[in-house]
């Protein structure tokens, strides 16, 4: 992706009319809104109202639902979500019109470089979670930071927070090298593992992309020395490493069997303790890159404690929606075959009687190139109900369905549509069991459904 971040800075002043579009997504609203407070005319659409929409009209920012070529009349400069393509109405308007157009990382590239600490927290898994660990303990800490998170936090009531600090958190992803674009002062890398790949040619080439992101970093790179992938990847690179391993320079003690409880160490000496909220291996690790990157940024260890306490997951993070007949019903954005690993192993220290998932392949590409891998973490769970594909930014260009994933896993069901999910889940529950709804596209509607359905 071309780096024009100098030629936008021009335009992302005040007063000046910068139009957003798809600025309902995740990355994008928060972008609107930082924007606004920055004292610029915002303006922008999106294919439906949503309550993302409802936050940014209720906040002064006018959205247009749907996209229309008129819609740009009159922006100084348009930013565009990477799911909107040359051939969106919008896109096609500003090039017509002269308009210069921009992608919506080189918008936070821009911004960050405001502020003197930009802690970008990047990996294949873990990101919200982490990213979400981080803003706990620094709003401990009394930073007043500004925060970008792909996924809702109950501290925030939101997904970002503007504040007057001098420090801003981002997650930050490897999709289309759009991180590539941000200007970090401390870099974290939770883990490497083949994703994306629609875009990256193979693992190798995602580690190519992580490194490149690692050595944009001005100030410092924690990084995951458990991982090898990304130790791989980080090959020459300076960096202070954490995991579970005592050759880390932050490293757990005294680790507790539900992975809840441990001590932090760095460079061998006692930093803080933490008790977590959430459960399994995998947020312990996520747990140990927030405290290393507090302590890198020199706060002390008593906010991590204090912050990381008061953290009990982001939204669709292991999240408990409710129960049904006996059965607790919670909710997972897991969309990678490690992700799914974790999540199951996490719940079964949990003792349900049984495992029940229902799972949402998210793009034709991931599925098709992971299939092997999502068979055999799908096996694990001891009833497996499997919904279409989501086809995401994609079109079923490789011929894949969910139902090439039923035909490999004994004794699993294939549902064609959410309906037909929440129908399945009621007829297969008993009680003691536990169900999750896994996946990173609208899967979760199933479960909510379920529990709608017993008033």
């Amino acid at each position: 992706m071309e780096n024009r971040n100098e030629e936008l800075k021009q335009y992302l002043v005040p007063g000046k009319h910068v139009h957003l579009v798809g600025i309902g997504g995740v990355s994008m609203r928060p972008l609107g809104l930082v924007l606004k407070g920055m004292g610029m005319l915002v303006t922008g659409s999106d294919m439906n109202s949503s309550v993302s929409t409802d936050e940014l009209i209720a906040n002064g920012i006018q959205v247009s639902i749907g996209h229309k070529e008129e819609n740009v009349e009159g922006a100084d400069c348009v930013i565009r979500t990477a799911a909107a393509h040359n051939d969106n109405p919008e896109i096609a308007g500003a090039r017509s019109r002269g308009i210069p157009l921009f992608e919506r990382a080189q918008a936070w590239g821009v911004i960050m470089q405001a502020y003197k600490n930009a802690v970008c927290i990047s990996g294949t898994h873990g990101k919200t979670t982490t990213t979400s660990m981080v803003t706990h303990i620094l709003m401990e800490a009394n930073t007043d930071p500004t925060v970008m998170i792909g996924g809702y936090l109950p501290l925030l009531r939101s997904g970002h927070r503007v504040g007057n600090g001098d420090t801003i958190v981002l997650e930050s992803c490897e999709y289309c090298d759009s991180f590539l674009n941000f200007f970090p002062t401390l870099a974290v890398i939770l883990n490497v593992e083949a994703d994306h790949l629609d875009y990256f040619k193979d693992l190798a080439d995602v580690q190519k992309s992580f490194r490149k992101f690692a050595l944009l970093s001005t100030g410092g790179v924690l990084a995951n020395g458990d991982d090898p992938h990304t130790l791989e990847a980080m090959q020459g690179v300076d960096c202070v490493t954490f995991g579970l391993k005592p050759c880390n320079r932050v490293r757990a003690d005294n680790i507790c069997p539900d992975w809840r409880h441990l001590d932090v160490v760095c460079d061998g000496q006692f930093y803080c303790h933490i008790d977590l909220n959430v459960l399994g291996r995998h947020n312990a690790l996520n747990a140990l890159a927030a405290a290393g990157t507090a302590w890198m940024l020199g706060i002390p260890g008593e906010a991590v404690t204090k912050g990381l306490a008061a953290f009990s997951g982001a939204e669709r993070r292991m999240q408990l929606k409710g129960s049904y007949c006996g059965a607790d019903v919670y909710d997972d954005y897991a969309h990678h075959p490690d992700e799914l690993a974790a999540t199951i192993d996490a719940i079964r220290t949990m003792n349900y009687k049984r495992i029940v998932v229902a799972f949402q392949p998210h793009t034709y590409t991931r599925t098709k190139a992971l299939f092997s891998d999502f068979v055999r973490e799908l096996k694990k769970a001891d009833v497996v109900v499997l919904a279409e594909i989501y086809a995401a930014r994609e079109r079923n260009t490789v011929g894949i369905s969910s139902k090439n994933l039923v035909e490999q896993i004994p004794g699993s069901i294939y549902c064609e549509t959410l309906p037909d999910v929440t129908d399945c889940l009621r007829s297969v529950i008993q009680p003691g069991d536990v169900v999750l709804t896994v996946g990173a596209g609208d899967i979760y509607r199933a479960g909510e459904a379920l529990l709608k359905d017993q008033g």
